[in-house]
């Protein structure tokens, strides 16, 4: 339209516009040559196969309302390596061990950052919390402080006490319920009581009280909202839109957060002050300390959003334990010949006098194994978090394009049938001897079965969920027997996945609990 102005204006061309008009011309027809090289050379580089997009809108109404499951049903179409257009972003989606182990083994460290999303900007606090923050200075800082106080093997032991002591409490609940039970609610209140003494040194919820219900359903509506692909994080120029209205319900949802973490961090602050000084006793007062320090000398001190978008990442994440531990239980409950052999493991090591201790957990080898084979049917995140390319790489022989976010399908993964057999099937032998998996790893070295992710990116909190799991699974099967009530059968039990960003129960896991125990083990 420049160019045309020039040439059709009847205003006297000066020796300066005739300059410019040249000089407006080169650039021109430069920039067309670098997008016609571009464009010849991205075709000529060969992407990873996919479904064919549609036009704007790409692939996104092809991931279905469960994207784990939309993806697995493709990925046995176009392969373990794919390629699809989301709105205007490419994505990888990693379907295969070995796919997998390229992006997060050979290639980690240009898979190590995030691509934007509404998630991190509108609830995380603007992608200052450590699931979300950029790979750099900032996040090594976080997940160090994290890792040392919080997460390390020390760290950890020094706070066994207070894992067992909110465990007797959710035993001495449970042994007095006359009617059924959520078990999953009462297993939120478990840990993030047992996670919020380690970091605030108390107690989050008391006995009965309404808002342990009322931060459940925050949690699982913040785990739903993450777990949506917002058309405004694929197409950018409709994010002001908000068509699927996802971003007015986190800003909500963040604001409610907020005054609960707000609260938290204020009320600990006055009563370090009350007391003269901050006792350095839990995670919390460390992380208070470290706003007065020079906790890293280049990433500087830690501030009060940065405090609190790692309180939200840290009971958000809680969520994680207490739905594993409701399907593993599920899954027993169906299996009874499973329950059985776990208990006689149990009451052979463990006795009926007292509670299962986090001493015995490593002697449980049946055990261990009925909970490997929960992570691999029940992933926690089914959809690994996305990670972005921060440059061009070649995997398998396929171009993947510099800022293509990576999503890694550990459901699919863990139910692939060329690497299990009988994927589908409840089967915690396959991890014991003589079985096809005798030796594999659930922290991230065996790509097989990833349920903590892999790599650089792996979840900082494994080590303590974990445990949580063992401990709470091992105690519930030995200290009770299960009912479900109303005549409803075993093998018919619920076992639909809810969407979301973690792989809930679509039916909360409603059972009667009663005793087994002797009455001094309670």
């Amino acid at each position: 339209m420049l160019a045309l102005f020039f040439l059709t204006s009847n205003f006297k061309r000066t020796e300066a516009s005739m300059a410019f008009f040249v000089l407006y011309s080169l650039l021109s027809a430069v920039f067309l040559y670098s997008v016609f090289i571009t464009l010849r050379k991205r075709h000529r580089l060969r992407l990873p196969p996919g479904p064919k997009p549609w036009p704007i809108i790409g692939n996104l109404p092809d991931m279905g309302p469960m994207p784990h499951q939309g993806l697995a049903a493709m990925a046995k179409v176009y392969g373990p390596l794919m390629h699809l257009r989301l709105g205007f972003v490419d994505v990888v989606v990693a379907a295969s061990a070995s796919v997998a182990a390229q992006f997060l083994k050979v290639h980690d460290s240009n898979f190590s950052s995030r691509p934007p999303n509404a998630g991190a900007k509108y609830v995380a606090y603007n992608y200052q919390d450590l699931v979300f923050a950029p790979y750099g200075k900032r996040w090594r800082l976080l997940r160090k402080i994290c890792s040392v106080h919080l997460f390390s093997g020390k760290a950890l032991d020094d706070f066994r006490h207070v894992r067992q002591e909110e465990i007797k409490v959710l035993v001495r609940g449970l042994a007095s319920a006359k009617t059924k039970v959520d078990l999953g609610q009462l297993l939120n209140v478990c840990n993030v009581n047992a996670l919020g003494r380690v970091m605030m040194g108390q107690r989050v919820f008391g006995d009965g009280d309404r808002r342990a219900a009322e931060f459940k359903s925050m949690v699982v509506e913040l785990m739903e909202l993450a777990g949506v692909f917002n058309v405004g994080d694929f197409i950018p120029a409709l994010e002001w839109a908000d068509l699927q209205g996802v971003q007015g319900k986190m800003k909500i949802l963040h604001k409610r957060f907020d005054r609960l973490l707000s609260g938290i961090l204020e009320e600990h602050k006055i009563k370090g002050e009350g007391d003269g000084k901050v006792e350095q006793t839990d995670l919390l007062s460390r992380l208070i300390s470290l706003e007065d320090l020079d906790a890293d000398a280049d990433a500087g001190k830690l501030t009060d959003t940065e405090i609190k978008a790692l309180l939200l990442v840290l009971f958000s994440s809680s969520s994680s334990s207490f739905t594993i531990v409701e399907w593993a239980m599920a899954e027993l409950i169906r299996h009874p010949k499973i329950m059985a052999q776990v208990r006689q493991e149990l009451d052979s090591i463990v006795g009926q006098d007292r509670l299962v201790s986090e001493s015995d957990l490593p002697t449980l080898t049946y055990f261990q194994a009925v909970i490997k084979e929960t992570f691999r049917l029940h992933p926690s995140t089914p959809l690994s978090l996305p990670r972005i390319a921060s440059d061009s790489c070649e995997i398998n022989g396929c171009h993947i394009p510099k800022g293509a976010t990576l999503l890694v399908n550990v459901w699919a993964i863990a139910r692939d049938p060329n690497e299990w057999n009988d994927p589908l099937e409840f089967r915690p032998e396959r991890f014991l001897p003589g079985g096809e998996r005798p030796n594999a790893d659930i922290k991230g070295n065996d790509f097989e079965v990833i349920p903590f992710g892999a790599g650089r990116r792996i979840c900082a909190g494994m080590s303590l969920g974990l445990r949580m799991v063992q401990l709470l699974t091992a105690t519930l099967v030995h200290g009770f027997d299960w009912e479900l009530g109303d005549g409803l059968l075993a093998e018919k039990l619920n076992m639909e996945e809810a969407p979301g960003l973690t792989l809930h129960r679509v039916a909360p896991l409603m059972v009667l609990p009663r005793v087994r125990l002797s009455k001094h083990a309670y």
